[in-house]
């Protein structure tokens, strides 16, 4: 089956059948409206009292589909097995950015399969939401700058080798560094002032944060929305 052409023309909030709680979705609907699930997320987001705006997915999990199609709710059933639901969720819409939740936690293979499809669709903006931490990809070549607070944790997990810029605001500073996976990553760095600006220049960068700035990982990322 062909996959659809769905156009938002509002942020979009994408549900996964990892970890989701009220929490999220609160903080999600915050910043995005329209609600897309991969497949058996449409069951999780009921729990919550969310009727999802669309069903994405292969449909392996999904409780009973067709339940939601006579709700009105259209569920795209795409077979093909060479991407995740959450990848299918990508390529099969467009959005000014999502807010993608219910996506970490429970199986880490699940995981690392969303950070390969944020790598595979750098011209998407996703926000990724979980339970300990707001991700998203730094843009390369641009200064991401980040209102915090002093002492709040800032990470940087390279998926790929990354040259780091001049940075500031942060207790150790990225200057000069390149990070890579198996040869140095920069996690469990702090902000050491309330603004922090850090500069890559390639992509492949995932910028982890506290949750309580998604808001502010937002801003970075899509100044305009702020």
């Amino acid at each position: 089956m062909e996959p659809p052409r769905l156009s938002f023309a509002e942020p979009v909030i994408l549900a996964g059948g990892g970890v989701l709680t009220p929490e999220m979705l609160a903080a999600a609907r915050r910043l995005a409206g329209p609600v897309i699930a991969a497949d058996s997320a449409a069951d999780a987001l009921a729990g919550l009292g969310c009727r999802p705006d669309a069903v994405i997915g292969d449909l392996d999990s999904i409780a009973d589909a067709a339940a939601w199609r006579r709700q009105g709710v259209p569920v795209h059933h795409l077979a093909e097995q060479d991407s995740t639901d959450f990848e299918k969720c990508l390529y099969s819409s467009t959005a000014p950015y999502y807010v993608a939740i219910g996506f970490t936690g429970r199986r880490v293979d699940h995981m690392l399969a969303v950070f390969h499809a944020l790598l595979r669709y750098p011209e998407k903006t996703v926000l990724l939401l979980g339970e300990e931490e707001a991700m998203a990809l730094a843009p390369p070549g641009q200064r991401l700058s980040l209102a915090l607070e002093a002492g709040a944790r800032v990470s940087v997990f390279p998926l790929l080798e990354v040259g780091c810029g001049p940075s500031t605001g942060l207790v150790w500073p990225l200057d000069g560094l390149t990070l890579a996976p198996g040869l140095q990553v920069g996690t469990s760095n702090r902000a050491a002032a309330a603004r922090v600006e850090m500069v890559f220049d390639r992509p492949g960068a995932l910028v982890m944060l506290e949750p309580r700035f998604l808001g502010a990982l937002r801003a970075a990322l899509v100044p305009q929305a702020g």
